[in-house]
């Protein structure tokens, strides 16, 4: 173990010791082997051309003489236009326009109006006049005789006695009216009317029955013939529709009842 551990010490003084060369010398280069100088070509002697003797010196022939052409003036160079560029012209897009919805005109359901049925015109009897009797003729009267006056006897007067006290006049009858708003049975006598000709159905005892529910047999008979007289119906026809309208309803009206006067 010793041993091992000094070898380490060695190695690391070795390696130390070559670090410390290598500090020492910041840079050495490596050895470049000598260039070698380019070969020149050999020198060789100047040439030197033949000499070559002019030719016999003649005079040349005179050219003919040419005149030179008319002075025309040359148009001055016409240099082409280049050619006009446009830019070209950008439209913009084309938006199409969105449809324009429109909702749907929802119109209220017609709702037919109830024929209107007018009571029968009951025509008037005609008028009958009693027969002219003529006059018996006059006859003449008789003489009227006057007896003579009987003799005059003085009664003795009875004797008094004290009268009995009349009997109490009976209490006036009440008068019977309706306890609710005749307005509340202007429907349920509108639909009695329109069934004179066709009949007692579900439509009247649903218009009448809702209002006469809390009113007494008499006091619902008594109802119905107030908004029969206010709305200038025939009551002698009316009427026996609304009594059976009630007995439907759970009414018993008294028997042979009769509008009030």
């Amino acid at each position: 173990m010793a041993n091992y551990n000094v070898a380490q010490v060695l190695i690391l003084l070795l390696n130390l010791g070559t670090l410390l060369i290598s500090l020492a010398c910041p840079y050495c280069p490596y050895p470049t082997p000598p260039s070698k100088p380019p070969k020149l070509p050999p020198k060789l002697p100047p040439k030197h051309p033949p000499k070559v003797k002019p030719p016999p010196h003649s005079r040349p022939p005179k050219p003919p003489v040419v005149k030179p052409p008319p002075y025309v003036p040359k148009p001055p160079p016409s240099t082409p236009k280049p050619p006009v560029v446009h830019p070209p012209i950008v439209y913009p897009p084309v938006i199409p326009k969105p449809p324009i919805v429109h909702p749907p005109i929802v119109y209220p359901p017609i709702i037919p109006k109830p024929p209107i049925v007018y009571p029968p015109v009951i025509p008037k009897p005609p008028i009958i006049y009693p027969p002219i009797i003529p006059k018996p003729p006059s006859t003449p009267k008789p003489p009227v005789v006057i007896p003579p006056p009987p003799p005059t006897v003085t009664p003795k007067p009875p004797p008094t006695e004290t009268p009995c006290p009349p009997p109490p006049p009976p209490p006036p009858k009440a008068q019977e009216t309706c306890p609710i708003d005749t307005l509340k049975l202007g429907a349920c006598v509108d639909v009695l009317g329109g069934l004179v000709h066709i009949g007692i159905g579900s439509s009247a005892k649903d218009t009448c029955c809702p209002v006469l529910q809390g009113l007494v047999d008499l006091d619902a008979a008594i109802c119905l013939c107030t908004t029969i007289k206010a709305k200038l119906l025939n009551i002698n026809i009316i009427l026996p529709i609304a009594l059976e309208v009630l007995v439907d309803c759970g009414k018993t009206p008294p028997s042979g009842f009769q509008c009030p006067a």
